[in-house]
């Protein structure tokens, strides 16, 4: 099978390539390496914007099934700029729809719920909250009713593989780093759910359906755990931590939790890697040394975009720097 992984020089696509490489399938990465330097992994690649629709289709054609990771990802790098955000997550994605016949696998994220108080399921009604997450509901519309399967994802931590750049704005792997360098978080409200998944389980589970024919939308999550109790088990790892709880109103309201239970009973989804084992890899990669400028720009999302908006005002000039 030829499977053309885009954005698969990031985050989740460091994870499933390792997987991948090891198997009979041909794999081709289709990336701007917009937060890297260079691509060191030893499988095909192409350096390629997903705006560049010349470009992108000659690889959709040689494509059996596309894995779609490319994206502005999360909420406050999406309000930077509403329309570049518009631009990169949802008109390639309908390009997407238009100029390919195949197997698609999309990543959405549980964003899309925002904030509810019971446990939601793939029918709960959505109540997107950022202009992320409605890039997100956008595209799923789009893609209804094609060879499509969707997965919602919850909020991702861990380590992806050796090469990828790690996040620090994701909150479990954001607390560890605070945990280490300062020893001590800052903890607003605290009572806000978050379904929690490491970064490798949802690699594994885009290569496990890679051969079946399921399609819609699942939620892919392993635990729904408040903040707080995110912090308290990082405490565990750090029994000096200092945990302070501040009642300020964070700028991120979305609380919600999250039933996978429609991808276990479909397709067999099950997760092998829990939050401890998340904060047990942070805390050995950070506390060895193996991160040098933990603090700079380019491990957030959000940081490592706006200066380079706030330089270029024009939307020309957004795209050059941003060559996506």
């Amino acid at each position: 099978m030829k499977i053309l992984i885009v954005g698969g020089a990031g985050y989740i696509g460091g994870a499933l390539t390792d997987i991948l490489k090891g198997t009979n399938h041909e794999i081709m990465i289709y990336d701007c390496l917009l937060y890297e330097e260079m691509y060191r992994k030893a499988v095909p690649f192409v350096y390629g914007d997903i705006r560049d629709y010349k470009k992108l289709k000659t690889h959709l054609d040689w494509a059996d099934v596309v894995v779609w990771l490319a994206a502005l990802v999360g909420d406050p790098a999406c309000a930077l700029d509403e329309s570049l955000t518009k631009k990169i997550n949802n008109e390639p994605v309908l390009f997407l729809k238009e100029n390919f016949n195949g197997r698609v696998i999309y990543m959405s994220s549980c964003s899309v719920y925002g904030s509810g108080e019971y446990t939601l399921t793939e029918n709960s009604e959505l109540n997107p909250i950022s202009l992320y997450a409605r890039s997100k509901i956008e595209d799923e519309k789009v893609l209804e009713g094609t060879n499509t399967i969707i997965f919602r994802l919850g909020t991702l931590h861990g380590i992806s593989d050796q090469f990828s750049r790690i996040r620090f704005d994701l909150v479990v792997n954001t607390l560890v780093m605070r945990a280490i360098f300062h020893n001590k978080v800052v903890v607003f409200g605290g009572k806000q759910f978050r379904p929690l998944l490491h970064v490798r389980d949802v690699a594994k589970a885009i290569y496990n359906v890679l051969n079946i024919s399921n399609t819609g939308i699942f939620n892919l999550t392993a635990e729904n755990m408040t903040i707080i109790d995110i912090a308290k088990s990082i405490k565990v790892h750090f029994p000096e931590l200092v945990i302070e709880k501040s009642e300020i109103s964070f700028q991120d309201n979305r609380n919600y939790k999250v039933s996978c239970d429609k991808a276990i009973k479909d397709f067999g989804f099950k997760t092998t890697l829990v939050l401890n084992d998340a904060i047990q890899e942070l805390k050995d990669l950070l506390i060895e040394g193996r991160i040098k400028d933990t603090f700079i720009n380019r491990y957030s999302n959000y940081l490592y975009l706006k200066p380079f908006l706030e330089e270029h005002n024009s939307p020309l000039g957004k795209e050059i720097k941003i060559n996506i």
